[in-house]
């Protein structure tokens, strides 16, 4: 079952001087049900305009969005009690404490005020709960956020930037905690720019540049990108491994004083370089960077020519 369902969805925006502003742009996503799900892009791409449109809270231009099945923004508020999100910027009383703050919740959304203890101690705010909010750090104002959305005990966990302001501790924190509400079986779509945060964090990702899907899939098959699998070589005379390489018709690209050559064939590689007389220094598989990728992705996008599904060859 996808939980999340969107088809050619489309946002704009007119300046004040009548200029249109595509935020979303035929934006086509799916995300299955359980696991975390990252949504990767940079800023101004459009991740939090989408996030927008997922929760009802801006009308599409163009298109078609479902949520657990719902039609947004017609029949949205039958699956909301199944549904917890946090916005980047996302208010709460400034006065009040962190425990009266939910607990006001909790009284709107007839929830149990047993439940507040429960998410203030899941997010690590247990012994911080009766500050008042003017007095929390902006990571704390995260974690509150995030108790906020955990306390419908929701199927959908909707995050904008959850991490955001959260010193290293608590960036593991959250990230550990969304793992395992991820493995119970729920649903985390998590958007972020941060490239570490969604490898470390995420089972499938999707990208996002200029307000359109521009790779989809599991965190390892992203990663893989378009040019599969590489070595990274070196040799005692470099230049004399890349004619030999590149004289065999294999692909060789200098990188940080190295070669990467694909195919990743390490014993033919090894057997040609040999039979030249060249000795290697280094010969391994090459890990996928997710930065290298990203910015191949969200830069080298010019037109709708060359955006592909995941996987697929270029022209």
């Amino acid at each position: 079952m996808d939980v999340i369902e969107v088809e050619g969805l489309g946002k704009e925006f007119r300046t004040r001087r009548g200029r249109r502003i595509v935020a979303v742009d035929r934006l086509d996503l799916t995300v299955p049900e359980g696991g975390v799900f990252g949504f990767l892009g940079p800023n101004g791409s459009g991740k939090t305009t989408t996030i927008r449109c997922l929760l009802g809270l801006a009308r599409p231009t163009s298109g078609r969005v479902r949520v657990l099945g719902a039609a947004v923004p017609e029949v949205l508020p039958e699956v909301m009690p199944r549904i917890g999100s946090l916005l980047e910027g996302g208010g709460m009383f400034p006065t009040m404490s962190g425990r009266e703050n939910l607990r006001l919740l909790a009284g709107l959304d007839g929830i149990s005020l047993r439940r507040v203890d429960d998410v203030l101690e899941e997010v690590g705010l247990a012994e911080r709960g009766e500050e008042a909010v003017r007095g929390y750090s902006l990571g704390m104002r995260q974690r509150l956020g995030l108790a906020a959305a955990l306390m419908k005990d929701p199927a959908l966990l909707i995050l904008d930037e959850p991490v955001n302001g959260l010193d290293p501790a608590g960036i593991r924190a959250v990230r550990e905690l969304l793992r395992r509400l991820g493995d119970e079986g729920r649903t985390i779509f998590l958007s972020s720019h941060l490239l570490s945060e969604i490898e470390l964090t995420c089972d499938a990702v999707a990208v996002l540049s200029r307000g359109r899907c521009v790779a989809s899939g599991r965190v390892a098959d992203v990663l893989a990108g378009g040019r599969g699998e590489t070595l990274r070589v070196r040799a005692e005379d470099l230049d004399a491994a890349e004619a030999a390489l590149t004289a065999a018709a294999m692909t060789v690209e200098r990188v940080d004083g190295a070669l990467r050559v694909s195919p990743a064939e390490p014993a033919k590689v090894s057997q040609l370089l040999s039979s030249h007389g060249i000795w290697l220094t280094e010969l391994r598989a090459e890990d996928a960077s997710l930065e290298e990728e990203f910015l191949r992705l969200t830069n080298d996008v010019r037109d709708e020519a060359e955006i592909a599904p995941l996987g697929a060859g270029r022209s």
